[in-house]
């Protein structure tokens, strides 16, 4: 099959697929009478790996790893969990970094009443680098000017 098709067949765009080509991960397609190049059972089930372990959330890297161990029949599925875990290690930590930067912000949310004054704790904040003061009728403390913009200076005439 051609590369649309086999980009079909895999949920994997033809472009990825030529990415993953250049940089080895899918060895080149051989080529038909026509010119044409020619995809494979076996290079959509490779194909077909690739974008199971990025749905994953896997890195280019470790797809490599992996797919040398899928290939290699004694291979360890100790190897392949050391991978896994190690991965899953990541991904709870960037879920732990998300989840507090989500509260951070739902906090400066909630100290604002967005009811249109120019006073805003979360440009404050933003500002600063402290958290957001409550927002409320009184009057908020100053914050700093914006940075004047860029460019040419303007002189007096």
């Amino acid at each position: 099959m051609n590369i649309g098709e086999a980009a079909r067949a895999s949920g994997v765009s033809a472009k990825m697929i030529r990415h993953y080509e250049s940089i080895g991960l899918v060895p080149p397609a051989g080529r038909r009478n026509s010119g044409y190049w020619d995809y494979g059972a076996s290079d959509l089930h490779r194909l077909g790996f690739i974008r199971h372990a990025r749905d994953l959330g896997f890195s280019l890297e470790r797809i490599r790893v992996l797919l040398g161990l899928w290939v290699d029949p004694g291979r360890s599925n100790a190897d392949v969990k050391a991978i896994a875990e190690a991965h899953l290690r990541e991904l709870e930590e960037r879920a732990r970094q998300l989840n507090e930067m989500a509260d951070a912000l739902r906090s400066l949310a909630d100290a604002c009443d967005g009811d249109g004054r120019p006073d805003c704790p979360i440009i404050a904040s933003l500002v600063t680098g402290a958290d957001a003061p409550a927002c409320h009728p009184n009057p908020a403390p100053a914050t700093p000017e914006p940075p004047a913009p860029r460019g040419k200076a303007r002189t007096k005439r």
